[in-house]
């Protein structure tokens, strides 16, 4: 069995959602990802991470968390902070909804995410946090050429 973890936390600033990104996609070099698969995951991340530094953290900074595992040939990926969650989830996930419409927001950020990844879920407690999980499975098998 294939098996490795990492566990990330850092300040909700813009200039950490780039390496959360690169961290995640290093860590998955492993599972020997396509380069369509590994930019489908450094974007989900990024949209995560946005997420965390844009809504949870508004007016603050806080902490985000971002913790992998691989098991097998799969990527489990669980982005969280302790900001100010979500009201609504189901309206928050719909596409092009946004809570900061003033801001030029697309509202795309949890639809990118359930699109790029293979199994997607948030949970959310307003005043207390949000939890975004997100799985992808790769084919390991190396391609002879």
């Amino acid at each position: 069995m294939n098996k490795n973890y990492l566990k990330l936390q850092f300040y909700s600033y813009p200039r950490n959602q780039a390496f959360a990104r690169d961290a995640v996609a290093a860590f998955c070099l492993e599972l020997n990802p396509s380069l369509s698969d590994l930019s489908d995951v450094k974007t989900a991340v990024s949209e995560a991470v946005t997420n965390c530094t844009v809504h949870a953290y508004r007016d603050c900074c806080g902490m985000v968390e971002v913790e992998c595992e691989i098991e097998d040939n799969k990527l489990h990926i669980k982005v969280s902070d302790k900001g100010a969650g979500i009201a609504d989830i189901q309206k928050a996930i719909q596409p092009f909804y946004t809570s900061l419409p003033s801001d030029e927001r697309s509202g795309m950020g949890f639809t990118i995410m359930q699109t790029f990844m293979d199994e997607f879920s948030v949970e959310s407690v307003r005043g207390e946090g949000t939890i975004v999980y997100m799985s992808k499975s790769f084919n390991t098998e190396v391609e002879n050429a």
